[in-house]
């Protein structure tokens, strides 16, 4: 199996937000100098055996917010048949892509085509365009980058970021936010029934450069240009410095 276990000696950072006095952030050097990289359409497997085709758009994607269901809104009406498979030939309703969960939180629709579940933006293996997200494809069309377009969650997948209240003995605080690895236990408890899984496997650690360059775009949007700027100069003094207890194990040795 060429996933590797899920707990291993990790390397961080913590240094403050360049632009927010009371942030913090703490990075895992060890996923941020990696070498992986997404290889839909070249050796993924999908989330589930029988979905090879629908990388991890299987089960639809949550909305960050209201801003990010809006901003997703404004280039699904951009969509045209041509460019998405399930568009449904007139001016599209929210009902057409929206649906809401068991908890009622809204996410996209989740559609079932040729016996496979998946989003309803990803377009199916028979549609003239091949396999692959509409929205992403869109962005590639008008020179933008994919996380302009696509919800949150796709985009930052599989970067987590999370926030947690510090508070230190003094009687202050500060926000924590944390800037690591979206592996399976991100998912919650049904994550470690996915068939297959990218972040730890060697199958997708074979990127050229580290995951702090390859991400520079996302990176800077869930940091700030200030923060990126710094996590650059950490990675880099990590990469020139690290031992092999520092590698992710995912990586070639």
């Amino acid at each position: 199996m060429p996933e590797v276990d899920l707990v291993f000696p990790r390397a961080y950072v913590e240094f403050a937000d360049p632009a927010d006095d009371e942030q913090v952030f703490r990075c895992d050097l060890t996923w941020l100098t990696s070498s992986f990289m997404c290889i839909f359409g070249r050796g993924c497997r999908g989330i589930y055996k029988d979905a090879p085709n629908t990388g991890c758009c299987t089960l639809g994607a949550h909305f960050a917010d209201k801003d990010d269901e809006s901003r997703v809104a404004a280039y699904v009406d951009q969509l045209t048949p041509e460019q998405w498979q399930f568009h449904p030939g007139r001016p599209v309703k929210k009902a057409d892509w929206v649906e809401k969960d068991d908890e009622g939180e809204r996410k996209t629709l989740t559609l079932v085509h040729e016996e496979q579940s998946a989003c309803i933006f990803h377009n199916r293996a028979d549609f003239a365009t091949g396999a692959g997200c509409a929205l992403h494809g869109l962005a590639l069309e008008q020179g933008r980058n994919p996380l302009e377009t696509k919800p949150d969650v796709c985009w930052q997948l599989p970067i987590r970021r999370t926030y947690r209240n510090v508070e230190r003995q003094d009687g202050t605080s500060y926000t924590e936010v944390a800037i690591g690895e979206y592996d399976r236990r991100g998912w919650g408890p049904g994550g470690h029934d996915l068939d297959w899984y990218c972040s730890g496997n060697t199958e997708a650690h074979v990127a050229p450069e580290p995951v702090f360059v390859t991400h520079e775009a996302e990176l800077t949007e869930l940091m700030g240009a200030g923060g990126y700027g710094e996590l650059v100069r950490h990675c880099e003094a990590h990469v020139r410095s690290r031992s092999a207890l520092a590698l992710h194990p995912a990586d070639p040795r």
